[in-house]
């Protein structure tokens, strides 16, 4: 695209030159869980922050998934996928997609199920081991409607760009911190989701029209790979180049639905407070949370001179206590956490 194409569609749109993109962590360079996982597909998961692997588990499918370092120019990670089990035998019910839920306090720029609701155009770059031919669709939750777009991919990366237009049907979307609308990236579906034809146009959600025939299964061989990176939803009918944001600036979006804190040697952290043989250590997040989330201790903490392990409580979206009611001394109010001992909090939509 030529400098003077590109400002034409920035003014087309009416789209600011930053925080035009709608996806978090759409370089896929925060992964605060990890940077691999194997075996997966009998059940949902997240690897890379906010890409939600959204697979019904009917599927005898397998794979790993992994934070790469490999994308195209300028973008040095990406989402990779690779095939560890065959499922060439789909059950009608099969099903399995990339997907990122959003806020619909954060779409309201769309106009959506308004009189002049707004185009949006999704671009992201994508290559595999082989060519094959996939779906990417946005879900609107809020009025259960639909729209999606089949796209290529080759053994080299390829920028995607998919325009869907302004959608006037169904209500305006909700403005809350809920989810209104998911991008999703179809990898693998049967006949419940392929039998009809896609949906390319706004409609009611209809389940057989979501894939369509005609498409690739991630599933089809050991040798079957998907990468995905630079994903980008914005106003308007023309892709910009992709936004970059700071690593900083996206993890602390991603912290919004997913806190990570663990230790990087063992260390001693004094309580906060003692009370009626109750130490309490209280840990404030580095932003507040969608809502109050819950939580989970990572690891084996311990206590001075006490056998019991302590206990996590999520009281706000801001904060989390760590404590135990069995300390029958205050002399004794310290936390013991070895290397990679911590906690986590998960408000994902």
């Amino acid at each position: 695209m030529s400098k003077a194409a590109e400002l034409a569609a920035l003014i087309g749109s009416q789209s600011a030159l930053s925080d035009r993109n709608m996806i978090i962590n759409g370089a896929m360079a925060v992964s605060q869980r990890g940077t691999s996982s194997t075996g997966q597909g009998a059940s949902d998961l997240f690897l890379v922050d906010r890409f939600h692997l959204n697979t019904n588990g009917n599927s005898a499918g397998r794979f790993t998934v992994t934070q790469e370092s490999d994308g195209p120019s300028g973008i040095p990670n990406s989402l990779k996928l690779a095939c560890t089990t065959a499922d060439t035998s789909i059950a009608a019910s099969e099903r399995f997609f990339i997907e990122q839920r959003l806020e619909g306090q954060n779409l309201q720029r769309m106009k959506k199920g308004t009189s002049d609701a707004q185009a949006i155009t999704v671009s992201f770059y994508v290559k595999g081991n082989a060519a094959a031919t996939y779906v990417v669709g946005i879900f609107d939750t809020d009025n259960s409607r639909q729209i999606g777009a089949q796209f290529s991919v080759t053994t080299s990366w390829n920028r995607v760009s998919v325009t869907f237009p302004g959608d006037t049907g169904g209500s305006a979307l909700d403005d809350d911190n809920a989810e209104s609308l998911s991008l999703r990236f179809f990898l693998h579906a049967g006949s419940t989701y392929t039998g009809g034809t896609l949906q390319t146009t706004w409609d009611t959600a209809a389940g057989n029209e979501q894939v369509g025939s005609g498409t690739t299964s991630i599933f089809d061989s050991t040798s079957r790979t998907f990468f995905l990176t630079g994903v980008q939803m914005e106003l308007g009918e023309q892709a910009t180049p992709f936004e970059h944001r700071s690593f900083g600036d996206d993890l602390a979006r991603c912290q919004r639905y997913y806190f990570r804190s663990v230790c990087e040697t063992s260390l001693a952290y004094y309580a906060d407070s003692y009370s009626n043989d109750t130490i309490t250590l209280t840990a404030m997040f580095p932003v507040k949370m969608r809502v109050k989330g819950t939580g989970a201790l990572i690891g084996t903490w311990t206590i001075n001179n006490c056998n019991s392990q302590p206990s996590l409580s999520v009281h706000t979206p801001d904060s989390v206590s760590i404590f135990n009611n069995s300390v029958a001394s205050e002399g004794r109010a310290f936390f013991h956490a070895g290397a990679d001992d911590g906690f986590e909090i998960d408000a994902e939509l």
